[in-house]
């Protein structure tokens, strides 16, 4: 984690997310994931876990540091045979600055968040 004058520009950024109205995830037509609520951190939508059609992830080996939320680990998406690699990821144990995001996973490549 950070310090300093790092932490409180890392903090800032998840210390007021936004809850939504009812959104849902969708790639190739399909919902992936819909919940009315969603948490909105630097743009993407982090859908709780229990909201997510888990039948269309299928675990990915990739992972990712960012220096305020921590490590993230993917999910490949798969919506009848056709595979959208890393589309799906998550942080299952994220920085205290980004505690909300703890237990929702976001898309993207493709996959449409649409309300």
């Amino acid at each position: 984690m950070p310090s300093g004058n790092l932490r409180k520009i890392f903090s800032s950024r998840c210390s007021d997310p936004q809850e939504t109205d009812m959104a849902k995830a969708v790639w190739k037509g399909v919902v992936l994931a819909e919940s009315d609520r969603t948490i909105i951190v630097e743009g993407n939508h982090y859908f709780p876990e229990s909201s997510v059609k888990k039948e269309y992830l299928r675990a990915s080996e990739t992972h990712t540091v960012c220096p305020w939320k921590g490590t993230a680990s993917y999910h490949h998406v798969e919506v009848n045979g056709e595979r959208n690699a890393d589309a799906a990821w998550y942080y299952p144990e994220p920085y205290h600055a980004a505690a909300q995001i703890k237990g929702r996973i976001a898309f993207w490549k493709g996959v449409s968040v649409e309300p």
